[in-house]
């Protein structure tokens, strides 16, 4: 899952960023609207996390133009006021979730998990095939029954697979969906990964190269 972080606390936005890396999630991070609104218009995020009072670009303008722009990207708008107006403005704009400062970090990994869920095309909390389960909302997964520890970045490219449910996924799209935008579209970072993920399920084996298209269950 690939999360975007629009919050102009730098200390704010980077703890949140951090705990949801551990949460096995690619995070990006903007400091302002603009530079949120620009990204959000380039990248496939499943979930924005929007502060709403922000700098250069209000986070209700952002949310406005995601939605007239026709991203797919869920927003959860942050914000430190707990009126009602504000959550009535903030949905009224297009938000699909609204989170009151301060809050309990569980509670906002649950909700990016729930919007995340309400992307299409959807995604089960858990998927299964054959004898692998991927449980997306707890992030485990097993493999005829034995616990499977696996990576954030093995989880995220399991989990787009299986979700495809047999289509080849490419590698440029794996990149998209599972890395950051720090990731260097020009390594073997995506094969390596493959790789190790392939060694973790161990056999019979699951996951198929396809030449010059990518990957596919």
């Amino acid at each position: 899952m690939r999360v975007l972080v629009i919050e102009d606390d730098e200390e704010l936005a980077e703890t949140v960023a951090a705990g949801l890396r551990q949460a096995r999630m690619a995070v990006d991070v903007a400091l302002d609207g603009e530079a949120g609104l620009a990204r959000a218009l380039v990248h496939d995020y499943e979930v924005i996390v929007l502060d709403r009072d922000l700098p250069a670009v209000h986070g209700d303008e952002v949310c406005a133009k995601l939605v007239a722009a026709g991203t797919r990207s869920r927003v959860l708008m942050l914000t430190g006021a707990a009126e009602n107006e504000d959550l009535v403005d903030g949905l009224g704009l297009g938000a699909d979730d609204y989170l009151t400062k301060p809050f309990a970090f569980a509670v906002l990994v649950a909700r990016i998990g729930a919007l995340a869920r309400r992307t299409q095309p959807s995604i089960p909390p858990v998927l299964e095939h054959g004898d692998i389960v991927l449980d997306t909302a707890r992030r485990r997964a097993q493999r005829a029954g034995r616990p499977l520890p696996l990576r954030p970045k093995e989880f995220g490219v399991l989990e787009l697979l299986l979700a495809a449910q047999g289509r080849v996924v490419s590698a440029e799209e794996l990149l998209e969906r599972v890395w950051d935008e720090h990731a260097d579209p020009f390594t073997h970072t995506v094969k390596i990964t493959v790789s190790r993920l392939r060694a973790k399920l161990g056999d019979p084996p699951v996951i198929e190269t396809v030449a010059k298209a990518g990957y596919r269950i």
